[in-house]
């Protein structure tokens, strides 16, 4: 039986890997929270991989408040950084696999095609450069069999997102403002869980690999809101604004679209257009209404 232990499991992606694990009776899981397990203490980590036999390390968890950063960068650091350090060690002392959710930001945004895996990366803000210095730990330690998975723009039917922001933006307003200069692919968080679970099996590599994903297709986000509204059937004008028409104190990429050959050629996986899996969290968030 391969044990499984899933950090930030309260998260988008955490919350979508909890939904899917139900079709996986080959793992046991362990989905844990920052209430129940603080991946920034060593020994509790090391203690609780020991005390359940843990082979696989699925690490969703992250400091994702990309403005409150800002001026937080001590608790960044803390989650960003020294806790994949002592996850990424644990994995090399314990011989476990270990699979690392990063980000789109560890880029600056002025490339003119798909960002690759090996680009020059340089982050504009305190979110992206602490999840830099996560990726540089876990590559320095370079536990086997363990990847990298850089995504963008996560959305899904649980948590707060962009999405659920413009459903109920859409039912209060009769017109938005939204950006339209910032271009990239919304991610659906089930899709990123499942190839995941397609990916676990497979991993066997000496190296750390780095790897993209997000769903197929380009976007801005005032495209994204409108297809939101239009499958949605809400009634708001969206007018598209520039993004020093709504400045935040952290710096967000003006290009982040991911190039993911790599991780579609590596494990054969399928990926579904943006709006094809809009349409299904959109169903799903219908239904739960």
């Amino acid at each position: 039986m391969n044990n499984i232990l899933v950090t930030g499991s309260n998260g988008q992606l955490g919350s979508e890997l909890k939904v899917l694990s139900t079709k996986y009776k080959e793992y046991n899981f362990f989905f844990e929270t920052r209430d129940t397990l603080d991946i920034t203490n060593e020994k509790d980590i090391e203690k609780f991989i020991k005390t359940n036999n843990i082979n696989i390390i699925i690490n969703t968890a992250a400091y994702t408040a990309v403005d409150k950063a800002e001026n937080d960068e001590k608790n960044a650091l803390e989650v960003n950084y020294k806790a994949l350090r002592n996850l990424a060690s644990l994995a090399k002392t314990s011989n476990l696999k270990l699979i690392h959710i990063s980000t789109d930001y560890v880029f600056d945004g002025s490339n003119f095609k798909p960002y690759k895996e090996d680009d020059k990366t340089n982050p504009q803000g305190v979110y992206g450069q602490t999840k830099l210095e996560g990726e540089i730990a876990i590559k320095q330690i370079n536990p086997k069999n363990s990847i990298i998975i850089r995504t963008s723009w996560v959305y899904s039917s649980f948590g707060s997102n962009f999405v659920k922001t413009m459903l109920r933006l859409g039912k209060e307003r009769d017109e938005l403002g939204v950006i339209f200069d910032q271009v990239g692919t919304p991610t659906y968080a089930r899709d990123l869980a499942q190839s995941i679970l397609d990916i676990v099996p497979k991993l066997e590599n000496n190296v750390v690999e780095i790897y993209h994903y997000s769903n197929e297709g380009v976007c801005s986000w005032y495209d994204f809101a409108k297809s939101i509204f239009e499958l949605s059937s809400i009634e708001c004008k969206v007018n598209a604004i520039e993004t020093k028409d709504y400045p935040t104190p952290a710096q967000r990429p003006h290009y982040s679209v991911l190039n993911k050959s790599k991780i579609k050629n590596d494990f054969r996986l399928l990926i579904p257009y943006w709006r094809d899996s809009l349409i299904k969290c959109l169903d799903i968030l219908q239904k739960d209404n």
